[in-house]
């Protein structure tokens, strides 16, 4: 971990505390409060998914002429504004439009602010340790989105209500940017990135212009849509079928969640460690891909076979999902060492891919858990699993496919990027 910036890794934990605390219960509350059905609060989830992709393609734009720092300023003020405006206006109501309009817009906040400070790691992080750097940026996301987020609202919910849980919510948001923003002020790497000639536009420009230029950044990005799509579609459908269809109740379906991703939040570390050691691609393809095509299907399928008398199965299936979940992680790592003369356009890109699963995901899930159930929505995301596994053999370095890289990369003025293990690795 770079010491400069724990402070922010301790807010970005709490941040994700509060956004993940909703995580294991809001389809069916909305669906209860205003949205009627659960088709039409996974409607609500979908268009929150079009905001947090948009905005994680932004924030590495943004994080080359704003600085990270006012990037993350920026995804905190979005969201508290927009999640008290929901829960007054929206919630408190019952008002479908306005669940889809305050809902939506406060899904640009998190992206900003979280992966804001993803693009303040890459750009300080010593090289030979950026996959244990990121390991532990995920490590404070997912220990709050919703690992930590699911715990907390499983112990709030029976004293303070749903409603109660969610404003509790916000106060943890604010926690937690204040720690990472006021605490990481004066730290390093935080300001404008690129030369004072490049205007937004011009920022934006090159994060899409890398997509014609560097294809294969192209297919990173929809690799890390993958990596995270059925996590965030499962949030949809298995809330009801693990508390009411299998009757696991509501409290052992939120301990379950808890369960996976504190899981998971460990498993980050020791793959973001161990990519450095044996190469990001490797980890990507065999623990992430291959891992998470088997236990995807196992997360879903065994315990509802099995039924309510095994929770001790969905758990350990729970477990195996949550570790090989995070094989993705060297991916942060990777996709930005793949071009080193537009590491802010390559970021932006990766961004977009890890909000585009926020979108993906529900969408996949809302579109045809109607036409073939939960069962065939869990066979399309082991098939996506599969593609992933083929995209990441791809996902190859300059000096793997014979390229002389750039001494220096002309936006930051650092080095590049290399794999620890890319001499050795050929997968």
């Amino acid at each position: 971990m770079p010491k400069p910036l724990i402070l922010g890794y301790l807010g970005v934990l709490l941040f994700m505390i509060g956004d993940g605390v909703e995580a294991g219960f809001i389809a069916p509350y909305m669906a209860d409060h205003g949205a009627s059905t659960d088709v039409r609060a996974g409607y609500v989830i979908t268009v929150y998914g079009i905001a947090v992709m948009l905005a994680s393609w932004f924030s590495g734009a943004l994080c080359q002429v704003w600085g990270p720092r006012r990037v993350m300023w920026t995804g905190l003020a979005i969201w508290a504004v927009f999640d008290a405006a929901y829960l007054l206006f929206a919630l408190g109501t019952e008002n479908y439009p306005l669940m889809l309009l305050f809902y939506g817009i406060r899904g640009f906040g998190y992206p900003l602010f979280a992966f804001g400070f993803l693009v303040w790691i890459t750009n300080t992080a010593p090289k030979a340790r950026l996959g244990t750097a990121v390991g532990w940026f995920y490590f404070a996301f997912t220990g709050g989105l919703p690992t930590l987020g699911s715990l907390w609202s499983s112990l709030t919910i029976p004293s303070f209500g749903r409603l109660g849980t969610l404003w509790s919510a916000l106060a943890l948001i604010l926690l937690g940017g204040a720690i990472a923003l006021v605490g990481a002020r004066r730290r390093p790497g935080g300001d404008r990135m690129a030369p004072p000639e490049v205007t937004t536009g011009q920022s934006l420009l090159n994060s899409v212009s890398i997509i014609w230029t560097h294809p294969r950044v192209l297919v990173g990005c929809l690799v890390r849509v993958i990596n995270t799509a059925p996590e965030f579609g499962m949030l949809v459908y298995l809330p009801r079928i693990f508390s009411d269809d299998i009757g696991f109740g509501e409290d052992k379906w939120l301990q379950l969640l808890a369960i996976i991703y504190g899981t998971n939040i460990f498993f980050n570390l020791i793959f973001g460690v161990l990519s450095d050691r044996i190469g990001w691609r490797t980890t990507i393809a065999g623990f992430g891909a291959l891992g998470c095509a088997i236990s995807v299907t196992t997360l879903y399928f065994v315990p509802t076979w099995l039924g309510a008398d095994y929770y001790w199965v969905a758990v350990l299936a729970g477990m195996f999902y949550g570790a090989t979940l995070a094989g993705f992680v060297p991916i942060s790592a990777l996709i930005p060492s793949m071009a080193p003369e537009n590491k802010g356009g390559s970021m932006a890109l990766l961004n977009l891919g890890a909000g585009g699963a926020a979108f993906v995901g529900p969408a996949i899930a809302s579109l045809f858990f109607p036409l073939v159930g939960a069962g065939g929505v869990t066979l399309i995301f082991l098939a996506l699993y599969l593609v992933a596994f083929v995209l990441t053999l791809l996902l190859k370095l300059p000096e793997e496919r014979g390229d002389k890289p750039p001494a220096v990369d002309p936006t930051t003025g650092q080095q590049p990027r290399t794999d620890p293990a890319s001499t050795t690795t050929s997968a």
